[in-house]
């Protein structure tokens, strides 16, 4: 325990209650489950916190210190911090990430920016591939002060999320210009440069380190008897082909196959281009499903069939037969049972692999069985000086999560660079429902955004979901609940039967007079948000 010294006012009227105490109160700042939870390792407490004090740009600026694309992640994150957050055992959890949407959007309406003030270390970084994760450890490492250089096999930036993620969920223009914003911190995007020989690559360029990061770009494909009879996509290819401009011609009725949120996208995209029929064929039932269940919602809302428990055995031109299948212990198994659909075209969405065969030449990668690349907890390969992340790594898909990954490279490279090694802060506790004192909360039900009536979806790629105004932005980051932190709600100050504690001045918080507390833990008991802790000793 750190010594605290006190004005002499204070030490002249202490009652000596201190040799009796057995245990004494500390603040603690302790870790509230939405930061644990996010994948970016956002400290969304804090720029929450900055919001519902209405001081959006300095709530922005916090987001940033760890994600690069607020108006990206506030659109198409799937937001594992609410799914994590205390507010649900009382009435629903906080909006966080239309929150986030709003501060994105904000900034980029108002033309916020972020200073590159460090001065150049005079390192140099390549990047392979502009999806979320090179971005993200580019811009990172541009906040570090290396020279960073990123190279893009296509035409665009942002990878899958301008190839894969449909224009309804995910606006090209805010897109755009986060991107843009990168590039104005001194980033160097160099397209249609398709890197083949990586240290062939690094040696001619003259770089220090090396972070690949290209996605995955490749559909899975599947033996189905006959199916060179049908018309049959990848889902990526024709998620490309669509954004490109190119989209294939269809016929009335579309299948597809799979269950996850391409497959989603996929089959609304087909009722966007004017199928009159789209349907989704998967082998589990909706408990099961790989895809999130509000876009199997938002897909059945715009007139896409899921046919459960369905999978394909045979193609015949336009006819798929089908085996109804049975779930046992959450696995599907086959019950010899038959179905015939009819489709005119069959778009396959089984999942993606990275095309990492460029890299089997380097010594010292290894890779897993699917292709993903091998790395270790400082997201270096096998091969020294040479880092990997997001989809092409063995883990969690998401551009969330590849965002978190290019930030966690981005510090490791740095150390690696400056040679001396990075270390991660220790994590405090986290602060679950139970450990609230929740006496002070009252239900307020949370925000929702708008959408687009579901009739007025087909045919257009508009924009889905709306965005919160600013008092709705407001309202839902002040139900927030501060979880293990001390909002200076002057609980303790008013509650101590010794007036032990000190109040410091607004954004100071408070200390313990500790010749004055008895150890009553009162203060410990009324706080809401558990930021106070009773340690033995007195």
């Amino acid at each position: 325990m750190k010594d605290i010294t006190f004005p002499p006012d204070l030490k002249s009227h202490s009652e000596g209650t201190g040799p009796i105490r057995t245990q004494h109160p500390i603040y603690a700042d302790l870790l509230p489950p939405c930061n644990n939870a996010c994948p970016a390792g956002e400290n969304i407490q804090a720029w929450l916190a900055l919001a519902q004090a209405g001081k959006h740009e300095a709530a922005w600026r916090v987001l940033m210190e760890d994600n690069p694309m607020p108006a990206v992640c506030g659109r198409v994150c799937y937001h594992t911090c609410e799914d994590q957050c205390n507010r649900g055992h009382i009435d629903n959890t906080v909006s966080i990430h239309a929150v986030e949407r709003f501060l994105g959007d904000e900034a980029l309406k108002r033309g916020w920016k972020i200073d590159r003030v460090t001065v150049p270390t005079g390192k140099r970084v390549l990047i392979v591939g502009a999806g979320p994760s090179g971005l993200s450890a580019a811009y990172h490492l541009a906040l570090m002060g290396h020279y960073i250089e990123v190279r893009e096999a296509g035409p665009l930036a942002g990878g899958m999320m301008h190839f894969g993620i449909p224009a309804y969920r995910l606006p090209r223009k805010e897109l755009e210009q986060e991107v843009e914003r990168i590039r104005e911190m001194g980033v160097s995007i160099v397209f249609n440069h398709k890197v083949v020989k990586v240290l062939e690559e690094k040696e001619e360029g003259n770089f220090d380190a090396v972070f690949i990061a290209i996605g995955t770009q490749l559909s899975r494909k599947i033996d189905i008897p006959g199916r060179d009879a049908g018309k049959i996509l990848d889902a990526v290819t024709f998620l490309k082909q669509v954004e490109e401009g190119n989209a294939p011609r269809l016929g009335r009725r579309v299948a597809v196959y799979g269950g996850g949120n391409t497959a989603m996208d996929a089959a609304r995209t087909v009722k966007r281009l004017g199928g009159s029929e789209a349907m989704i064929i998967y082998r589990r039932d909706r408990e099961n499903m790989a895809a999130h269940d509000f876009e199997a919602q938002e897909a059945m809302d715009e007139g896409v069939k899921i046919n459960w428990l369905r999978t394909i055995k045979e193609i015949d031109g336009g006819s798929l037969t089908v085996e109804i299948m049975r779930l046992v212990d959450g696995k599907p198994v086959p019950t010899g049972q038959y179905e015939t659909l009819e489709a005119d075209n069959l778009i396959l969405a089984l999942g993606q692999d990275a095309d990492t065969g460029f890299l089997n030449n380097v010594p010292g990668i290894a890779f897993k069985p699917d292709g993903t690349v091998i790395v270790g907890p400082d997201m270096m390969t096998g091969n020294q000086g040479i880092f990997a992340g997001g989809d092409m790594v063995p883990g969690e898909r998401s551009v969330t999560v590849a965002i978190g990954h290019g930030k966690k490279a981005a510090h490791y490279i740095d150390g690696y660079l400056q040679g001396d090694s990075y270390i991660s802060a220790t994590k405090q506790p986290v602060v679950n429902y139970e450990r609230l004192h929740r006496w002070y909360i009252t239900h307020a039900p949370r925000t929702e955004q708008g959408e687009l009536p579901a009739e007025l979806r087909n045919g257009n790629f508009d924009e889905v979901r709306a965005g919160l105004t600013e008092g709705e932005a407001l309202f839902e980051a002040q139900r927030c609940l501060s979880c293990g932190n001390c909002f200076e709600c002057d609980g303790c100050f008013g509650a101590c039967p010794q007036n032990a504690i000190i109040k410091l001045g607004a954004g100071k918080r408070y200390i313990f007079n500790y010749d004055q507390c008895t150890g009553c833990a009162v203060c410990f008991e009324q706080c809401p948000c558990h930021a106070i802790e009773m340690v033995p000793g007195a």
